[in-house]
C-alpha cells in the first residue's frame, strides 16, 4: 500500500505522519505543495498537522488552494482515502471533501494536552481496529479547533453514522462533542487529535496505531 504526505509552508507533523504510515507497513511518499500531481499508486493522501502558511486568512484557506490541492480532492472523488489531521483537518473541510468548520477554540486559547476520545463508530476503515465506545488517548495541539456545523448537518452526521471519534471531555467547544468525522464514502476522515503521535510506547502511548494499522491492512484486504 502507498501512502502519500503533503506538506505545506508551515506543516509540523509530516515527518511524524509519514513515520505512521511507515510503522503500520506502508510505503511513503512525500508530496509538496507545489507539485500538481500525485505520485502513480497512491492509496491514501495525508494531510500533516500545523499551520500551514501560518494560519493566514483562515486556517487551511490558502493551503486548500494549493496546486495539489486539486489532485487531492480528485483522489477523494475518485473514491481514494484522504486522512487530514489538526491542519489538514481544516484544509479538508476548505476543500468541501468534509462539512464544517474549525474555529478558534471555545477558550479563545491554543489548547496542548492528552484528550479522552470515545470510537463513535468502528464502520470505517480508519476506525476498524478499535471496539465500538472504546475510549482512548491522544494528543491535541490546536487552537482553531471548534468544530461547528449548523444544526441540520450535524443531525446528518450523527443520524448516519459519520462522527468518528467525540471527546470525553471537550476541549474546544466543538458542537457534539465531535474530534472527527467521516465523508459520505467513509474514505475521508479528518479529525483535531494527533494519532501520528501515539504509535510508539516511548513516546508516551499506542493508541494511534490502530488507525493507521486498520486502514493499511483494510486497503491491503480490499
Amino acid at each position: 500500500m502507498k501512502a502519500a504526505v503533503i506538506t505545506f509552508p508551515g506543516s509540523n507533523c509530516d515527518r511524524d505522519m509519514a513515520v505512521a504510515f511507515e510503522r503500520a507497513g506502508a510505503d511513503v511518499a512525500r508530496v509538496w505543495h507545489k507539485d500538481t500531481a500525485l505520485p502513480a499508486g497512491v492509496d491514501v493522501v495525508a494531510i500533516p498537522g500545523g499551520f500551514s502558511f501560518g494560519d493566514y486568512l483562515r486556517c487551511g484557506a490558502i493551503a486548500a488552494r494549493s496546486p495539489i490541492g486539486a489532485a487531492v480532492i480528485d483522489h477523494a472523488r475518485r473514491g481514494g482515502y484522504v486522512l487530514g489531521v489538526c491542519n489538514g483537518f481544516q484544509v479538508l473541510t476548505e476543500m468541501g471533501l468534509l462539512p464544517g468548520a474549525l474555529m478558534r477554540n471555545a477558550g479563545l486559547k491554543f489548547v496542548c494536552k492528552r484528550v479522552d476520545l470515545r470510537v463513535a463508530t468502528t464502520d470505517s476503515a480508519y476506525t476498524s481496529g478499535y471496539g465500538l465506545g472504546e475510549v482512548i488517548s491522544v494528543p491535541v495541539a490546536h487552537h482553531d479547533g471548534n468544530y461547528t456545523v449548523d444544526a441540520e448537518t450535524l443531525a446528518r452526521l450523527q443520524g448516519e453514522d459519520r462522527v468518528a471519534f467525540t471527546y470525553m471531555d471537550n476541549p474546544n467547544g466543538a458542537m457534539g462533542d465531535i474530534a472527527g468525522v467521516l465523508s459520505e464514502n467513509r474514505r475521508v476522515l479528518g479529525m483535531m487529535p494527533h494519532p501520528e503521535r501515539v504509535v510508539d510506547a516511548a513516546h508516551g502511548g499506542t493508541d494511534g496505531a490502530r488507525l493507521f494499522a486498520g486502514l493499511i491492512g483494510g486497503l491491503a484486504l480490499a
